[in-house]
């Protein structure tokens, strides 16, 4: 009889903790997402090791991680990109069909939009964005009549109202903590907003000259130094991770940095470090201070189930003179054609570096094509929940990619890029169809210019065969043409690019100009 209880009490026990291994689930990932502005693919020696400044700590992240070699941003601009990345959506879906927003523009995201940020807090993170928000939001006005009005740079002290709170800021999209400035550091106002509430008082100060650092005159308070915005946020998001480590809570932290973007300021400490100039120098202060915030997640014992990303919001800008650095055996886009504002791979093939040291093995490399408007797929598969059809139109997760053992799993199968000018391109496998002549933004061919007149109307790559994208195949391979033709075309009709019913783009029709998708199509 003894015999028998004492092996119904063993069943029981295995059964039990059988029980508690389904049942029990691993505590959620902290998540922080570490954007670069302008930084260029050949910029980190991970990713280009013939290039000449030195990234210790990011090289070394890359080799705790993940690095994908093919990576990219939805756009070759700032505000386009960033868009993407908090919506998991294509901005051209938007209002905003090319080039970028103000320092004063009104906010670019709907508050009943899912963002990144809405959908960890819904899931029980604590969120925040700290650094360079770019998107918009609603400065309070001194008149009513000037709501509806653009203001122009010269009008804003005139206009705005810096006593009063800033309406449709970064809570309203699902930021329990918002600490930040409006638009890159060339534009003013200068102010930094925290949780809608403008931190200082505010004067006009004069804008300032120079090759590397110069911004546009406007209102400026008295505790923003441009030269320390920088360190001045990495100091903000260490006392944030400060906090939530001993909060033991799941946390969110956007951290967008508005550097190496103009003004190229790097502190006295950095300046010169480099050997080639100030803009490799300002890299080598975005090297050193990631590694810091690397190094505190050590400290405070959540590295191991912290995500960390780290990438670049689209390629080098020529503000940081390429002659000069070319002639030092430095190509920020490394082998790749054109630069920031591109249509080709330099305006938006970009770092991406993911270190999470509970799933993802060290030293792994990914030639996977993966896109900056696929975070909110991958926290939402994270999280283990389906994102509804009107969510992340164009975001697929990378989660499966973590490991190679589900990587087959990926479901992206084509992206689509799109540079300053509102040129388009789309990309499936080791071709890519781009849908303008030349450039479609700042390098040469330069779009509208007679060097693009007598170039073939659209361009094909095989980018495997021909990364630098110098033979154009346009004319030669009809069949690859027409598929990849078909998809955008259905990207653009159907709303969206993932499964699920379809959605309506800002526009219910496209117009004939350049910018809107189908006007390439008019005369076929």
């Amino acid at each position: 009889m003894k015999s028998k209880v004492y092996w119904l009490l063993i069943i029981n026990l295995i059964l039990f903790s059988c029980h508690q291994e389904m049942t029990s689930t691993s505590p959620p990932p902290n998540i922080i997402y570490v954007l670069a502005d302008d930084l260029g693919y050949g910029d980190l020696g991970a990713f280009n090791p013939s290039g000449k400044i030195k990234t210790p700590h990011l090289d070394r992240m890359a080799q705790q991680g993940m690095k994908f070699t093919d990576a990219h941003t939805s756009s070759s601009v700032c505000t386009p990109t960033r868009y993407g990345i908090l919506t998991g959506r294509y901005n051209w879906r938007s209002p905003l069909k090319r080039g970028v927003l103000s320092g004063t523009s009104k906010a670019l995201i709907p508050q009943d939009r899912t963002t990144v940020a809405s959908f960890l807090k819904s899931n029980g993170y604590e969120t925040a964005f700290i650094g360079k928000w770019h998107l918009g939001w609603n400065w309070a006005v001194k008149d009513t009549i000037f709501r509806n009005i653009p203001i122009k740079d010269h009008e804003i002290f005139d206009k705005i109202d810096f006593s009063k709170t800033v309406s449709h800021n970064p809570n309203d999209l699902g930021f329990d903590y918002a600490y930040g400035h409006c638009g890159s550091l060339d534009m003013p106002p200068y102010v930094y907003v925290e949780n809608g509430i403008i931190t200082a008082p505010v004067e006009m100060i004069t804008g300032r000259e120079g090759d590397y650092h110069w911004w546009r005159e406007g209102p400026t308070a008295n505790d923003f130094d441009h030269q320390r915005v920088t360190p001045h946020l990495f100091d903000k998001a260490e006392g944030f991770v400060t906090k939530m480590a001993a909060k033991k809570k799941p946390f969110f932290l956007y951290l967008p940095l508005p550097s190496p973007h103009t003004p190229i300021l790097p502190t006295k400490e950095w300046a010169g470090k480099s050997g080639l100039n100030p803009y490799a120098d300002f890299v080598m202060q975005i090297d050193d201070r990631v590694g810091r915030l690397n190094a505190l997640l050590e400290q405070l014992d959540i590295a191991e189930n912290t995500v960390v990303i780290f990438t670049s919001d689209n390629g080098c800008s020529p503000e940081a003179k390429f002659d000069v650095l070319t002639k030092k055996g430095h190509d920020p886009s490394g082998i790749f054609r054109g630069h920031k504002a591109d249509i080709f791979e330099g305006g938006h093939r970009v770092p991406f570096i993911v270190k999470w040291p509970k799933k993802i093995e060290a030293g792994t490399i990914s030639d996977k094509i993966i896109c900056t408007t696929d975070l909110l797929a991958t926290c939402a598969d994270l999280m283990g929940k389906v994102l509804l059809d009107n969510e992340g139109e164009d975001s697929f997760s990378m989660l499966p990619v973590f490991t190679k053992e589900t990587e087959k799993n990926h479901l992206r199968s084509f992206t689509i890029h799109h540079s300053i000018n509102g040129s388009f391109a789309i990309r499936k496998g080791d071709y890519k169809f781009i849908f303008c002549r030349g450039s479609g933004g700042w390098s040469f061919p330069r779009p509208g210019k007679k060097e693009a007149e007598d170039l073939p109307e659209f361009q094909l790559y095989n980018l495997k065969n021909d990364p630098k994208e110098m033979i154009n195949l346009y004319g030669k391979l009809p069949k690859i043409e027409n598929e990849l033709i078909a998809l955008f075309k259905a990207a653009i009709q159907e709303g969206r690019t993932t499964a699920g019913l379809p959605q309506k783009n800002y526009s219910s029709h496209f117009s004939s100009r350049p910018w809107e998708p189908l006007a390439v199509f008019e005369n076929k």
